[in-house]
């Protein structure tokens, strides 16, 4: 009996963590036992993006669209809308605030104005299926890279489509490629950076989960293009979804013969090997990452010579990030001068960001280059969560700035966010609303790339340390004027003189938090106040008596017994007791307590 319907069922590690995998069971069960199962598919995706409604399943050819579906919901899905053909109107997303509802995912804000290209699989294939991979155009640019097209017409595609790296520095693909082509040595290799450590990121890891054989089939490209016969893929051991997926992909791929030796009957032979990192963030560097594969222990190297010239075991190495391979195969099969018109003239194509924070609709985010950051928090996020104020986005984790309400406007590419003291980095996009303390965010980042940083340099090692000592003392109500002078000093020395990005970028919170919110750091420095009231040492809570009815409730939360009062009498908290946990505003039905 032919398939008539089509289940895809999330299966990113977002909703495998919201029991994915037992509503995909549970669906194929009761496909069987309602009689309908040589009538559906039941497939497993990757991720579908959405993720503030997941765990998400989708029914084709409806294109109904199904959020927070639990486990037990199998069964009515099976009888309602695969047997009866009635959508289960509980499950379809809220189109808005009148509960209509929707069955289509073009009707949905979030994905209106995305441009899905490095995402284009995820939500679609299984992507433990090369099958399906291939149904979708999968691999026709390897084999038109192999028999149609020399290394220097793949050079020129990528020359024309003008992609820049997306890891985050924006070096053009086609000089990186060029340059490792260009070396004269028998041995080369090939490299992916899977690594990810950005507070809030998931771009990469989500896209190997939905589509691993698009970085797979980049990659051989590459091998091809620049004369390598052997890549690496190096990523953090604690997504082992993204392993898992990988590796069924490229023993796929070397069943099909699209990896490993004599590729489609070319002579050209080309293999992968998985290399596990242990979570530190300085890996994500380049030269580190490098001597984290050879097995020694990752510290930036002093450049040049550049990986190009001199990477992998002193040969020459062409590294490109998880995001810039997954462009490569559209390039190839649809034309550099396709790619080139979507986005801006500086920065072709899109970029995914990992949308979170205090917005509405969190989730994986992928939009032409030029998209503002207001039409990607307001039009696609939803805006701020509980009709907060906007205070901030953070683009480009803890090398990047944070971006006032003023500029929500600016265009995204790699010029346009440098020049408001931001940059693109891999994607991580953190918003921030009127109760966030930007002094306080600042202090987390800059608190992150100190644990993280090597300590191989002076400048990094002792000036990270040295601003985080002043951030300490702005959120504890000691900082002074004085020391705003010595954090643009000691952030000038660390741009300058640090040996890798992760110190020379380690200031860039900070200064841009300086520069967009001064008023913050004066009321901290001059009031002995933080505005947002996130700083312990410069709050105090405080019962309104006109409030308060006695109810008791604080008091019983109260872990250190700070709170005083009789039943039906009005409560007091004692200051110098008081830990400032917030346990007693969080107990309080009536809004009695406060912060000042």
């Amino acid at each position: 009996m032919a398939i008539r319907n089509y289940i895809l069922v999330c299966g990113g590690t977002g909703c495998e963590s919201s029991h994915s995998d037992e509503i995909y069971q549970n669906l194929l069960a009761e496909a069987e036992a309602q009689g309908v199962g040589d009538e559906v598919q039941v497939v497993k995706t990757g991720c579908f993006g959405f993720c503030e409604q997941g765990p998400i399943v989708k029914i084709l050819p409806e294109d109904s669209f199904y959020v927070q579906v639990k486990p037990q919901d199998a069964k009515e899905l099976i009888s309602e809308h695969i047997i009866k053909g009635r959508q289960v109107e509980r499950l379809l997303y809220n189109i808005d605030t009148l509960k209509q509802k929707t069955a289509k995912v073009d009707d949905i804000e979030f994905y209106k104005k995305q441009y899905r290209i490095v995402l284009r699989n995820c939500g679609f294939i299984d992507p433990e299926n090369i099958d399906e991979y291939i149904a979708r155009s999968g691999y026709e640019a390897l084999e038109k890279v192999l028999f149609d097209m020399s290394p220097d017409d793949v050079i020129a595609e990528l020359k024309i489509a003008g992609l820049r790296g997306r890891g985050g520095a924006g070096f053009p693909t086609w000089m990186k490629w060029n340059f490792t082509k260009m070396q004269q040595n028998e041995i080369k290799y090939v490299a992916c950076n899977a690594d990810e450590g950005d507070p809030g990121a998931y771009m990469d890891r989500s896209t190997l989960e939905g589509d691993p054989h698009t970085v797979i089939e980049g990659m051989t490209i590459c091998g091809k293009t620049i004369g390598a016969h052997q890549g690496f893929i190096y990523i953090r051991a604690e997504y082992p979804l993204a392993i898992h997926r990988l590796e069924v992909a490229m023993a796929q791929a070397r069943e099909y013969g699209l990896l490993g030796k004599d590729i489609l009957g070319s002579g050209f032979d080309f293999d992968i090997e998985i290399r596990l990192g242990a979570g530190a963030f300085v890996c994500g560097e380049e030269t580190a990452l490098l001597q984290s594969i050879e097995g020694h222990r990752g510290t930036p190297q002093p450049r040049p010579p550049f990986p190009a010239v001199k990477g992998l075991w002193q040969k020459p190495t062409c590294l490109n990030n998880v995001e810039t391979w997954a462009n490569v195969p559209v390039i190839i099969t649809r034309g550099g001068a396709w790619f080139n018109k979507i986005g801006t003239k500086d920065s072709p194509g899109t970029k995914v960001f990992a949308l979170t924070g205090k917005v509405k609709n969190s989730g994986l985010v992928e939009v032409p280059m030029g998209t503002t950051l207001r039409e990607i928090i307001y039009d696609i996020g939803g805006g701020i969560i509980g009709g907060k104020k906007f205070k901030a986005v953070q683009t480009g984790g803890p090398s990047g700035g944070m971006i006032s309400a003023e500029n929500l406007d600016t265009p995204i590419d790699f010029g346009g966010l440098s020049a408001i003291g931001s940059m693109m980095g891999s994607g991580s996009m953190i918003v921030m609303n009127e109760d966030d303390c930007i002094v306080d965010v600042a202090k987390f980042y800059l608190n992150f790339s100190v644990d993280e940083s090597c300590g191989k340099c002076a400048p990094c090692r002792i000036g990270g340390r040295s601003l985080l000592n002043i951030l300490e003392k702005f959120t504890s109500g000691n900082g002074t004027h004085e020391d705003i002078d010595k954090i643009k000093a000691i952030s000038h020395a660390m741009q300058v003189g640090s040996l890798c990005a992760l110190g020379q970028t380690a200031p860039n919170p900070l200064l841009s938090s300086l520069k967009w919110y001064a008023d913050e750091y004066e009321a901290h420095i001059v009031d002995k106040k933080c505005p947002a009231g996130k700083c312990k040492k410069l709050i105090t809570y405080v019962i309104d008596p006109d409030k308060c009815i006695g109810c008791t409730a604080c008091a019983r939360k109260c872990p250190v017994g700070a709170i005083s009062g009789e039943v039906k009498k009005k409560h007091t908290i004692d200051a110098s007791i008081c830990i400032k946990c917030g346990a007693c505003m969080a107990s309080c039905k009536f809004d009695a307590i406060s912060v000042h």
